[in-house]
């Protein structure tokens, strides 16, 4: 296959990853439809595949009215969140220290400014959890207010082109929460230990969803893993973040079908970095990680093939073998370039664990942030699908040499 039936086969597979119904947020059908897309098309080239199920949660919302003053204002149910029907006074903090000061308990609490700062960490999650969002979680869920309304500014460097932004989005917090623009907020704050009510149609909905992992030479002493999330936030179409890392796997796996040599090859659709319990990756490490100690690299894809500016790869913990390998390939390709460490990613999952890591981004990484990412904005048109054949082409390449020097 040459490289426009590559390109051609790569907008064939973004389209169908970005417009599956009702979205590919993890454990949703939609969600479900891109992991049974990507089973079937790698199915037929001779890898060992594993999609056993895990456990997750999904959510519906519907209606939301917060009403005050005879006024109705613009608010929006946080993911995840219980629904709930509440009228009571409103009170408002806006650092930890007001909220451990404050008797809000029973009463509608609104936080802004500098305690809605960042978006927490859900409460249970792994990876990163700072000891100050543990706290905040820890107060709210000792003075139990009977709901809360966040008030969040723009902060594209954190949560993306989002904004507002939910502060709170985790399946394990069970006080009913939504989310407005900081401007809001101030309108809401101007009214002070007044009564509010309070009306969201939320629940959650227990589901199953599966990472798809498929295995070249599966009992080879050493392994090469290469990995993208498939899910996508919320309803966003998700073609940059990350159906596009996604395509990139299928693309390789296809040119890397015929593999014979020596390593092991792993290929992982990744299903939960949008999500707020990271199941795929809990699970993927809970079923396998006493096998990473045999992974040469981690190679992770995401937001790749912007139309803007070329492909940015930066490496991790990695010795100056892979380090010299990498910068010999990949420089070698007009696209690629070396770009700066970035730390959200899937391949921190695998330089936590101590395995050299290579990642693959947008060299425009922060303006996507700032315009696109977990939007509606972000569509296949963003894509140039032979940025995606020339990234799938580089790593077939270093995975070549990479053969080579174990001979």
């Amino acid at each position: 296959m040459n490289k426009r039936e590559y390109s051609q086969k790569a907008s064939e597979y973004l389209k169908t990853l970005c417009w599956v119904k009702p979205n590919r947020r993890t454990g949703s059908k939609g969600n479900r439809d891109a992991t049974d897309f990507f089973y079937e098309t790698i199915k037929p080239w001779g890898y060992k595949i594993d999609t056993a199920p895990f456990s997750c949660l999904d959510f519906e919302s519907g209606e939301v009215s917060l009403v005050g003053n005879g006024n109705s204002l613009d608010i929006y149910i946080s993911p995840y969140s219980l629904g709930c029907d509440i009228t009571a006074e409103l009170m408002t903090v806006s650092t930890v220290l007001e909220l451990e000061k404050c008797d809000c308990t029973g009463k509608i609490l609104l936080m802004m400014g500098e305690i809605c700062a960042e978006q927490l960490m859900p409460k249970n999650f792994v990876f990163y959890n700072p000891e100050s969002h543990k706290r905040i979680y820890a107060i709210l869920e000792e003075k139990q207010p009977a709901a809360i309304i966040t008030a969040t500014a723009r902060k594209p460097e954190l949560v993306g082109a989002l904004y507002p932004f939910p502060l709170i989005e985790d399946g394990d917090f069970n006080i009913p929460s939504v989310y407005c623009t900081d401007v809001i907020g101030e309108e809401i704050a101007a009214n002070p230990f007044q009564k509010y009510h309070l009306v969201t149609q939320a629940k959650r909905i227990p589901t199953t969803a599966c990472n798809v992992m498929a295995k070249k030479n599966p009992d080879a002493e050493k392994k090469i893993i290469v990995c993208a999330h498939i899910d996508a936030y919320g309803n966003a179409p998700g073609a940059l973040d990350n159906a596009s890392g996604t395509v990139v796997l299928l693309l390789l796996a296809d040119m890397l079908q015929k593999y014979d040599g020596p390593m092991g090859i792993e290929f992982v659709a990744l299903n939960g970095e949008d999500n707020f319990s990271a199941g795929g990756q809990m699970d993927y490490l809970h079923r396998y990680g006493n096998e990473l100690e045999k992974t040469l690299v981690a190679i992770n894809l995401d937001d790749i093939g912007y139309i803007k500016g070329k492909t940015a790869f930066s490496l991790y913990k990695c010795p100056d073998s892979i380090s010299k390998k990498a910068h010999h390939v990949f420089n070698s390709f007009n696209g690629l370039i070396l770009g700066e460490e970035w730390f959200q990613g899937d391949h921190m999952i695998f330089v936590q664990k101590g395995i050299p890591a290579i990642a693959f981004t947008a060299e425009k990484m922060k303006d996507l942030m700032a315009q696109i990412t977990h939007t509606q904005k972000d569509t296949p048109e963003l894509i140039n699908c032979a940025k995606l054949v020339e990234i799938a082409s580089a790593l077939k390449e270093f995975i070549v040499e990479f053969e080579k020097s174990m001979n």
